[in-house]
């Protein structure tokens, strides 16, 4: 009996890795091989850059609420450590976005834990 090689779903395999690699320059769109490397390594940097972009705005919130909160004569690490005594559970990015878009509600914040 001869063997099956299955060349359907060999060129389906192939064809999904080439589309994906659609708009890549050079040999890197329609070589098989250097399109499956280059999409195995552009899908590694897709995953970090999921982390790195969570990272990034963390920072960013940190800034904008430290910049406000020194305007009212106090630290960021000040600032957050007497919000969670006085029990007030608002994120960073809330807290940011107040600072930045509603100073007055902002500041408000900062009296109540003075």
């Amino acid at each position: 009996m001869p063997r099956s090689k299955n060349s359907v779903a060999s060129k389906a395999r192939r064809k999904r890795v080439l589309d994906q690699a659609k708009g890549f320059y050079g040999k890197r769109k329609n070589v098989y091989t250097v399109a499956k490397n280059v999409l195995e390594k552009g899908l590694q940097y897709r995953y970090v850059g999921r982390k790195l972009k969570k990272r990034e705005y963390r920072a960013l919130w940190i800034t904008r609420i430290n910049a406000a909160v020194r305007e009212e004569g106090m630290t960021y690490s000040e600032f957050i450590n007497k919000l969670k005594v006085k029990g007030i559970d608002l994120d960073r990015k809330i807290l940011a976005d107040l600072a930045m878009n509603e100073p007055e509600s902002f500041k408000k914040i900062v009296d109540s834990v003075k």
